[in-house]
């Protein structure tokens, strides 16, 4: 398509890998003024906490902690402290997509209805239309609506997210013709992780956690908040009238229905941590082939008109300037965050909050934080190699 082939150009120019960039004083002086910046931003805001990270090379460069991962208990935030990720799961389940596709047992062209014959009962769809593929649905592209329109889907153990997604199938419509334009649906990758599942002849959590949390050592991420997930975790606030309220994001720690594979995973600073290094490739495991990573990232497959932002596979793509960066954002209630990274300098931000709402938003400072730790670590203009 015509209208993405510069943001593809300029990804695949960003994502050549070169050597890890030597730490510069410039890295150094933003590093040492982020702390103060942002306590003095999150006092403005005040209901919960927030954990953040930066990610230079193959190392932790910076962390920072703020408000109460507990408000009642006055219990303060770690790096280490367990939140909600959200649609960040979404990576998780692309990855695991990509996982079959190198054993064979799936195609992206596949057809969605290969795995999953049941999408067949979606309303909408008119006679000439082709079935949605599995790459369409994984880069949004299969013109399935955002949401199912059954009772209650969003309430359930995760034992039972399979049930939920059959049962909100019949209740869920195209909203267009696939491969026609882009929309966000969580049904759509929610029945794309019951795909994996079935292709791959394991459930997709265990997949999920064998295939690619396990090999990246990610020991603090899991589907259910159990054992230290459970004690060391942040609780969620909305806000009531201006005041927190953790009624829901509490009520949501035993399930949130068929919200599985688009958005069920817990972890922390430091396993995303890790996980934002092994997609700069300064951290090695076995979870795609690197060749199979690269070009992944290196493709975009919708954009908007100012070619500011798209969707890969299972991933997002901002661009502001010459950054272009990579990731994904994650929000559900009592919870928002971001993790993003920049291929050519090998930089990273992680920020997870624990309350929605407010000025301090997870997405925006993220991508801020980037843009600063960035632009210290590039040559002035001209100098560039």
């Amino acid at each position: 398509m015509k209208r993405i082939g510069l943001l593809a150009l300029l990804l695949v120019a960003a994502v050549v890998v070169a050597p890890a960039p030597a730490q510069q004083p410039g890295l150094d002086a933003v590093l040492a003024s982020l702390d103060a910046q942002l306590a003095a931003e999150f006092r403005k805001d005040g209901i919960g906490g927030a954990s953040i990270g930066v990610v230079s090379g193959a190392r932790m460069a910076w962390t920072g902690n703020y408000g109460f991962a507990d408000m009642e208990a006055k219990r303060a935030p770690t790096s280490d402290t367990v939140y909600r990720i959200g649609s960040i799961t979404k990576q998780f389940t692309a990855l695991a997509l990509l996982r079959q596709v190198e054993a064979g047992t799936m195609q992206l062209t596949d057809p969605l209805e290969q795995y999953v014959p049941e999408v067949k009962a979606l309303a909408n769809r008119r006679d000439g239309w082709p079935a949605p593929t599995l790459l369409q649905v994984a880069t949004m592209m299969s013109g399935i609506a955002r949401e199912p329109m059954c009772p209650g889907h969003s309430i359930g153990p995760v034992s039972m997210w399979q049930q939920k997604v059959l049962s909100c199938l019949p209740a869920t419509a195209y909203a267009h013709a696939p491969g026609t334009q882009y929309l966000y649906s969580n049904i759509g990758y929610a029945a794309l992780g019951l795909a994996v599942e079935r292709a791959g002849g394991r459930p997709f959590t265990d997949q999920v956690i064998d295939g690619i949390v396990t090999p990246l050592r990610m020991t603090r991420t899991g589907w259910e908040p159990v054992g230290a997930l459970r004690s060391d975790l942040a609780h969620g606030y909305m806000r009531r009238d201006g005041r927190p309220d953790r009624t829901q994001p509490d009520r949501e720690l035993d399930g949130r229905g068929y919200r599985v594979p688009n958005g069920n995973l817990f972890s922390t600073v430091n396993d995303l941590a890790r996980f934002v290094m092994w997609e700069t490739g300064t951290l090695d495991a076995p979870v795609i082939r690197r060749e199979t990573q690269m070009f992944n990232y290196a493709r975009t497959h919708s954009a908007n008109g100012a070619m500011t932002s798209g969707y890969g596979l299972g991933f997002t793509v901002t661009r502001r300037g010459d950054l272009v960066a990579l990731g994904h954002g994650g929000s559900t209630a009592g919870y928002r965050a971001s993790a993003l990274f920049d291929p050519r300098t090998r930089t990273g931000v992680v920020v997870l909050r624990n309350a929605e709402g407010g000025s301090f938003d997870a997405g925006a400072v993220a991508l801020r934080i980037l843009e600063r730790v960035v632009a210290a670590q590039s040559p002035p203009r001209g100098q560039e190699r």
